[in-house]
Order: structure tokens, then C-alpha cells, then sequence
């Protein structure tokens, strides 16, 4: 089991960037990637999605780059004092080179800057997070950059009602007098295949045949777009993430129920009203953004931080977070913001705001 503490390392602001353009899923007409038997109020009643946010032109890393350049200001930080930037995302630019590096240049920041990529989902602002602050807590990184997203609609093909597209920033500096960040991260790679997307890499490379469209669970996909197990990967979410949170609080000897918010993965409203049923967690303190943005992928939890916490993080409050998926991955977090904390308002971009690293 990995249990990590950091005790240098403030989480000091939050970001996130949404395409403007909304997709509402009571109108199935523009959700292509339906089953026959789609229905707007069922299928809202069991996600908890109403609309998203989707675009065909943003890229993951446009969406950061606005989130970081508005987090950047509202922070008040020098650009050349950034010395860190780790993007996590299952949608980079290219192949290569790592999409850290574009951001890197394309944010201004000095050559003097660690710059990498994560490929990992649902869990993976807890994973880059940890990842991130090991870096700042030993004190040779000072402030750096922890960006995560996914933009799902630059995935040419279908548009799943249940996903939208963000990008989100926290941004992290080393700090003496800081309260630790408690970890407890976990992996099942025997469940590999429940959320993957089967083509594109080197063990499936593409050929003509990806793009030929079959029947998977009620929708019509081609093997360049993920698909899910679902009934599987809801047990595993329903089963994990308490079982993550019990064994974080057990670790450190503390009790969970002492949190003042529990931000989870959004992966749809019927799994999160299960967990917090098993953790007996009063509802009021667990907020969602299903609602107006669907499933974000790892962006969801900050995602939600930044849209549903920013008026109550005003004091200083102790959120415990989890996220779980692609992987099979999972991770919790329970941490202390302070006084300072800058919660940044939503940023949403045209899809005129596109990035001119294309070659």
C-alpha cells in the first residue's frame, strides 16, 4: 500500500477552463453516442448530468493554459519563479513530445523548468499531486504548476453524453509552516480492460479497421474511442474509494468523518450517492459538479473545488478527496487550505482560443 506525507508542500490557488459551449443532454438529438433507447430524464436522474461542456477545437492544453494564465495572475506570482509543470491527461497534443514542454514555452516560463507528462484518468489529479509535491516538498522545486484535463470532443468520433471536457490548474509552493498532505494511493492493473481505448498504441496500432464502427453495450464506437465496462467499474468505484478512505484514516489515526467536505471523482451521481452512503457522510458537505459539467475525467475533483467551494474556502477548511478509474487506479488525499488560498473564477474559452503549436 503507498501512504505518502508531505509536510512542506501549500496547495496555494486552484484553476479551471471550460469551453463556453454547452451541450445539454435533455436534447438527445445532439448526443450522437446514445443508445436506441435513450431516455434525457433516465439517463439524468441516474448521472446526475445535465449539460457540458464540449468543443471540437479546444485541446486539453488550451483549456490549461487559460486556467494557469488567470491562476498565475490572481496569485500574483513572477512566471520566472515557476520551476515545475506536470500535465496529466489521457488527450495530449502529440504523441510527443510531452505536452508539459508547449505549455512550458507558451506560458512564458524559464528554460530552468522541470516540465512533464502523466498519461492517467480518473485518479489522476491524486496521482499528480503526489507526484508534484514529492518534487516541492524536498525544497529544490519552490513553486510549480500541477495541470490536468481531458477534452474528449478533440477525439474525432461520437460524443458521450456522460463526459465534458475541462482543464484545471492547482498550483503548489514550499512552505515550512504547511499542514501535510495525506495520501493513500492504489492500483489493480487486472482490470486493465475496463475503461480503454483499444487502438493507437504500439501493441494495437491504427489500421483502416479502427475506424470501423461495432455494437459495445447499446452505442456504436471504433477502437480509437474508449469504452467501459460499466457494471464493473461501478462495483470497483462503489467497492474502492471507501475502502481507500477508511484505510488513509486508519494509516494516520485520524477520523474521516472530522473532514469538512468530501470532493470525489465525478463519475456519475448514482456511484458517489453509493459511497456516501457506505461512509455515512452527510450530504451537505460532499458537492458535485455533474450537473454542469459531467464526468471531467481527473479533472473532475479541482473542477469541482474551484465551481462549488470557492465562497466556503474563504476560512480554512480540511477536504478530503478521491478519485478512482482508468487502470484500474485509485488515490485519496485528505489536506488543510488556509486563509490565503486563491480560488480563481471559471475560465471559459471560444474555440477561437486554440493553441498555434501545430505543425
Amino acid at each position: 500500500m503507498a501512504f505518502l506525507e508531505f509536510k512542506n508542500v501549500r496547495i496555494a490557488g486552484m484553476a479551471a477552463g471550460v469551453p463556453k459551449h454547452v451541450s445539454s443532454n435533455l436534447h438527445p438529438e445532439l448526443n450522437d453516442n446514445v443508445s436506441s433507447d435513450y431516455s434525457p430524464e433516465d439517463f439524468i436522474a441516474t448521472t446526475g448530468v445535465k449539460e457540458r461542456r464540449t468543443s471540437s477545437t479546444l485541446c486539453t492544453s488550451d483549456l490549461c493554459y487559460g486556467a494557469a494564465e488567470r491562476l498565475i495572475a490572481d496569485l500574483g506570482w513572477d512566471k520566472k519563479d515557476i520551476e515545475g509543470i506536470l500535465f496529466v491527461s489521457q488527450t495530449p497534443d502529440y504523441i510527443l513530445p510531452a505536452t508539459a514542454c508547449i505549455l512550458q514555452d507558451r506560458l512564458g516560463l524559464s528554460k530552468d523548468c522541470y516540465a512533464t507528462d502523466m498519461s492517467i484518468g480518473c485518479s489522476g489529479w491524486l496521482y499528480g499531486l503526489s507526484s508534484l509535491a514529492a518534487l516541492v516538498n524536498s525544497g529544490g522545486i519552490k513553486k510549480a504548476l500541477l495541470m490536468v484535463g481531458d477534452a474528449k470532443g478533440r477525439v474525432k468520433g461520437k460524443m458521450n453524453p456522460l463526459f465534458g471536457s475541462a482543464g484545471t490548474v492547482t498550483a503548489l509552493e514550499y512552505s515550512a509552516n504547511a499542514t501535510s498532505l495525506l495520501f493513500h494511493l492504489g492500483t489493480d492493473g487486472s482490470g486493465f480492460d475496463a475503461i480503454i481505448t483499444p487502438d493507437g498504441g504500439s501493441r494495437n496500432q491504427i489500421t483502416e479497421s479502427s475506424f470501423q464502427y461495432y455494437e459495445y453495450e447499446g452505442k456504436k464506437l471504433h477502437r480509437l474511442q474508449s469504452r467501459m465496462k460499466g457494471m464493473d467499474v461501478f462495483s470497483f468505484g462503489i467497492t474502492t474509494a471507501p475502502k481507500s478512505i477508511k484505510k488513509l484514516s486508519e494509516h494516520f489515526g485520524l477520523d474521516y468523518q472530522d473532514a469538512d467536505y468530501y470532493v470525489f471523482h465525478q463519475a456519475n451521481l448514482k456511484m458517489n450517492n453509493f459511497i456516501v452512503k457506505k461512509l455515512k457522510l452527510d450530504s451537505s458537505k460532499v458537492p458535485n459538479s455533474l450537473h454542469l459539467f459531467g464526468n471531467t475525467n481527473g479533472a473532475s475533483i479541482p473542477m469541482t473545488i474551484v465551481t462549488q467551494l470557492k465562497e466556503q474556502l474563504r476560512e480554512p477548511r480540511k477536504l478530503l478527496c478521491c478519485g478512482f478509474g482508468v487502470g484500474l487506479s485509485w488515490g485519496t488525499v485528505l489536506f488543510e487550505t488556509d486563509n490565503n488560498i486563491i480560488i480563481s473564477d471559471l475560465v471559459e474559452l471560444e474555440d477561437s482560443e486554440t493553441s498555434t503549436y501545430v505543425v
